[in-house]
C-alpha cells in the first residue's frame, strides 16, 4: 500500500471531541504544584491469533505523532477502539475487531484479559485488553476501518513476534508489546 504524506500545518488545538487539554493544580505535601494533562476517552484492545495461518492480526495505521518524531508515521497496533458510545466494552471490542480487520467475533469469544492505564504522564486513559482466536471462517470482509481510517491488516507469524517485538525500527506501541508478552507468558507454558 503506497502512501503520501505532506504536513500542511501545525496549529494549537482549541477543541476537539477527543482530547480536551487541562490544567491541574493541586497540593502535594503541602507543595502547590501544576501538571498539564489531557482528558481523554478509555479504549479497548485486542489481540488476535489466527490459528489457521499461526500469526497474530495487527493493524498498520497512519499516525500524525508518530510521524514527527521518525518522518514515516505509520505503526503496528492492537486493533483498538475508544469507548465514545453507548455499548459495553465487550461490544465495542467485538466492532472494532470487524470494522478494522474484516473478522466477525462472537462476544463468547472475546476473553477480557485486564485493564491498565496508557499515557500516564499526561492523560491516563483507562484501557481494557482483549484476546481472541479467529480462523478464516470469521472472515466476513477486508477490514480497513470506517470514514477515512485507512487501516492496513497485518498478520504476523507467531514464530517471528519476538524479533519483531524488539526490532526498534518498527514502531509499535506499548500495548502490543504487553500483549505479546502476556501471549507468550500465559499461552505458551
Amino acid at each position: 500500500m503506497e502512501h503520501t504524506i505532506e504536513v500542511l500545518k501545525i496549529e494549537e488545538c482549541i477543541s476537539s471531541e477527543y482530547i480536551k487539554p487541562k490544567s491541574m493544580y493541586y497540593l502535594h505535601n503541602s507543595i502547590e504544584k501544576r501538571w498539564d494533562i489531557v482528558d481523554t476517552h478509555d479504549s479497548v484492545a485486542i489481540l488476535l491469533y489466527h490459528k489457521d495461518l499461526d500469526s497474530f492480526v495487527f493493524v498498520k495505521q497512519f499516525r500524525p505523532s508518530i510521524y514527527l518524531k521518525n518522518n514515516d508515521g505509520f505503526t503496528y497496533e492492537l486493533c483498538a477502539g475508544i469507548v465514545d458510545k453507548n455499548k459495553s466494552l465487550i461490544e465495542i471490542a467485538q466492532e472494532e475487531v470487524l470494522e478494522e480487520t474484516g473478522y466477525d467475533v462472537s462476544l463468547e469469544d472475546l476473553k477480557k484479559i485486564t485493564s491498565f492505564y496508557t499515557a500516564v504522564g499526561f492523560a491516563g486513559g483507562l484501557q481494557t485488553f482483549y484476546f481472541a482466536i479467529i480462523d478464516e471462517s470469521m472472515r466476513v470482509g477486508e477490514g480497513g476501518g470506517i470514514d477515512s481510517e485507512n487501516i492496513e491488516v497485518i498478520y504476523l507469524k507467531r514464530e517471528e513476534a519476538l524479533n519483531f517485538m524488539f526490532d526498534e525500527n518498527i514502531a509499535t506501541t506499548s500495548g502490543l508489546m504487553f500483549a505479546l508478552m502476556w501471549y507468550f507468558k500465559t499461552r505458551e507454558k
